[in-house]
């Protein structure tokens, strides 16, 4: 009951400063995956188009994604310094697998007799592409934007050690201060509730955009599902 108090106490004392710190967590991940789906969506539509680059271009994102987030952090320091900036180039790296992965996935799913119909009307490639292979790629796209994201939030604590600011400073500072278990809820409540709310809404548009045969089945085994219990 006490933590709960202090935690009650900490937020209606600091709310300014606890906004503040989650709006720059949030823009620091928003910004790493924006600019990870500028690079990685074009480059897993080519790489869906040649076998030999995906195995190196697939292979080199998981790499990225096995180096530890402190070690990452470090090294990026060394080159940029201090900082948000190296915070969201660091979230950027951590990004692009799984955009890259599901962009890849969502390209090569796409029935061929439809790229064929395309071709057969007269389309261009880029025509096909715009009107035929994004628009029902587009959910599985969605699917990895939204694990990058959630990834973000999660990984954007840890920039607090090279002075970008978030929610990862409180977490810190609940860290070196006696009986900071308040203080720590009060960084990490946020920043769980965030990842959370980000999951859910782009779940939602990830549905929202699914192809309307995936809807249906979709549908059909959530109602199998319910039926089974």
């Amino acid at each position: 009951m006490d933590t709960l108090h202090d935690l009650f106490v900490y937020y209606s004392q600091n709310s300014a400063y606890i906004w503040e710190q989650i709006l720059r967590h949030f823009l620091m991940s928003a910004y790493g995956v924006l600019f990870a789906a500028i690079i990685g969506i074009p480059i897993g539509i080519i790489i869906a188009r040649r076998y030999r680059l995906s195995v190196w271009v697939i292979s080199i994102t998981n790499v990225i994604q096995t180096i530890p987030a402190l070690a990452m952090l470090a090294v990026l320091m060394l080159v940029m310094g201090l900082g948000a900036n190296t915070a969201v180039v660091a979230l950027f790296l951590y990004s692009l697998l799984p955009i890259i992965k599901n962009t890849y996935t969502g390209i090569r799913q796409v029935d061929h007799a439809l790229l064929e119909s395309g071709h057969a009307m007269g389309m261009t490639r880029f025509q096909v592409l715009v009107m035929v292979e994004l628009p029902l790629a587009l959910s599985v796209i969605m699917a990895g934007l939204r694990t990058a994201l959630v990834i973000a939030i999660g990984i954007a604590t840890i920039g607090t050690f090279i002075g970008s600011g978030g929610l990862g400073d409180i977490i810190v500072r609940g860290t070196n201060a006696t009986n900071g278990g308040a203080i720590i809820l009060a960084g990490a409540i946020p920043t769980a509730l965030m990842a959370v709310a980000a999951d859910l809404v782009m779940g939602w548009f990830e549905r929202l955009l699914m192809p309307a045969k995936g809807k249906a089945k979709a549908k059909k085994q959530s109602e199998t599902a319910t039926e089974t219990v």
